[in-house]
């Protein structure tokens, strides 16, 4: 794993960019971490892309057989996917494969912003149509709710807080009041660091997939 930027804490990284020292006793807010965050979240996303054909393909090979380990302790379970973006781990192979096993499958929909997502049914050949940020989804189906999620992570750490793209929507999703699916984030070692300096509404993960474990 590539090491992580020197500056890791909101203070730290607010005075690399130009602020002022933080007086002693500095508590840091929301305002801070969110600035912190949408740094950290393209240095990830860029380090991300910097990977080789080859390394992708070892460590995406060595990620889905993870996965379909994890997926094979909840058999017959209802399974949240997702549509690859900016680099991301691409479980397209994956779905491809549950669904021949007979893996009942859903991807994500953004209806309103600030608002829970939805998940529609998904097979190979599904209509499709554009999402939020260009996103594949299912272009209909009744929404339907999945026993296990996988959720992609932009950054992760040990405490299996996610760093996402900074909607909130598997946040909101996972904070709701319907039954909380059991959560699996999946990344890339490279995307782990020491802290995503989590605040209240940010929800852990049940575990986190990697190409290392």
């Amino acid at each position: 794993m590539e090491p992580d930027i020197a500056c890791n804490s909101p203070p730290c990284m607010l005075t690399e960019r130009g602020a002022a020292p933080d007086p002693p006793g500095f508590a840091v807010g929301w305002e801070e971490v969110r600035l912190w965050r949408k740094v950290k979240r393209a240095v990830l996303i860029e380090r991300r892309l910097a990977m080789t054909p080859a390394e992708r393909e070892a460590s995406s090979d060595a990620i889905t057989a993870a996965l379909e380990r994890a997926l094979a302790e909840q058999p017959g379970a209802l399974v949240g996917v997702y549509w690859p973006f900016k680099g991301e781990y691409d479980p397209r192979p994956l779905m491809r494969t549950l669904h021949a096993k007979g893996v009942r499958l859903a991807l994500p929909v953004v209806e309103e912003k600030a608002m829970p997502l939805i998940f529609r049914p998904w097979w190979p050949g599904a209509p499709m149509r554009a999402g939020i940020w260009n996103i594949p989804v299912p272009a209909g189906g009744g929404p339907v709710s999945p026993d296990v999620l996988l959720v992609p992570a932009i950054g992760f750490d040990g405490a299996n807080y996610r760093l996402g793209y900074g909607g909130g929507y598997y946040d909101r999703t996972l904070a709701s009041p319907a039954p909380r699916p059991r959560t699996i984030g999946v990344g890339f070692e490279r995307s782990r660091i020491a802290t995503i300096h989590p605040q209240p509404h940010d929800i852990p993960l049940d575990r986190i997939v990697t190409e290392r474990e």
